[in-house]
């Protein structure tokens, strides 16, 4: 009887408490990327790629829309002037080479990711908006 009058009480503060939880869906974003890269020493194709935010985590997810290649890496603080739907992929070039440098989802970026000096820098970079 104990149980059962503890399960009817913790029953709907549960329920509350789930409700209350602000929405937290991630925030994603498509962008073409027309020429192949790498990332941490793998050969990524050109291509629909995803970029999602989980902003609980702050990480940041990178996946190909076409093959079975994804990454994901902590965002830490970045431009804060930046506007907070923008995503952005930041390439190294060098010679006919692409290398994946910063990931930045709005206002947060990655740490640089393919660790050489730059070279040339080729940005691709669409906003997204209404999130």
């Amino acid at each position: 009887m104990r149980n059962i009058l503890h399960s009817l009480v913790l029953a709907p503060a549960v329920l509350a408490a789930v409700a209350s939880v602000p929405n937290t869906a991630k925030a994603e974003t498509t962008l073409n990327v027309p020429f192949s890269f790498t990332v941490d020493g793998k050969v990524c194709p050109s291509g629909q790629y995803a970029v999602t935010r989980d902003p609980i985590k702050n990480m940041v997810f990178l996946r190909s829309e076409t093959a079975p290649i994804g990454f994901h890496w902590f965002l830490t603080p970045g431009d804060e002037d930046r506007q907070a739907t923008r995503v952005t992929l930041r390439f190294d070039r060098n010679d006919q080479d692409f290398a994946l440098e910063t990931v930045q989802f709005g206002r947060r970026t990655t740490q640089k990711l393919d660790g050489k000096t730059k070279h040339t820098s080729r940005q691709m970079e669409r906003i997204v908006e209404g999130q």
